[in-house]
């Protein structure tokens, strides 16, 4: 009814009953994403950019399960717990994607996460493999 769900068990649980990622009409919706490891610790302690490429790649994985990659991104949130680490994660983000070819961006500031060491999440938007641009 509502596509496939995607939960990849060499990643981090859910912390609630929600997928990794649900495929439906083309397209692939990734939950938001942290640097939780599967044993539930957080990748880069205190290091937004060590963060930022813990979850870059988290997602990375969480496409891969579709036959997808970072390039069939059209569309990424990213959510900081400081603003204070835009710069940080700008750096890394720009080794990822470019202007040209990557995904449409929004990045907001929170409060907090569900996590105390958690300083970024990411949620996407990415069209399926085969699906037409």
């Amino acid at each position: 009814m509502n596509g496939k769900a995607h939960i990849l068990g060499e990643r981090a649980a859910a912390l609630a009953n929600y997928p990794h990622m649900r495929e439906a009409g083309g397209l692939l919706w990734v939950s938001g994403i942290s640097a939780r490891r599967p044993d539930g610790s957080v990748e880069g302690l205190g290091d937004i950019r060590a963060q930022t490429r813990a979850v870059i790649e988290n997602v990375r994985a969480v496409l891969g399960a579709a036959g997808a990659d970072l390039g069939h991104l059209v569309d990424l949130t990213a959510y900081l717990v400081d603003m204070a680490d835009y710069a940080g994660y700008n750096e890394v983000y720009d080794t990822y994607f470019r202007a040209t070819t990557g995904p449409a961006r929004t990045t907001v500031a929170v409060r907090e996460l569900p996590g105390p060491d958690l300083l970024i999440e990411i949620k996407g938007v990415a069209l399926a493999p085969g699906r037409p641009t």
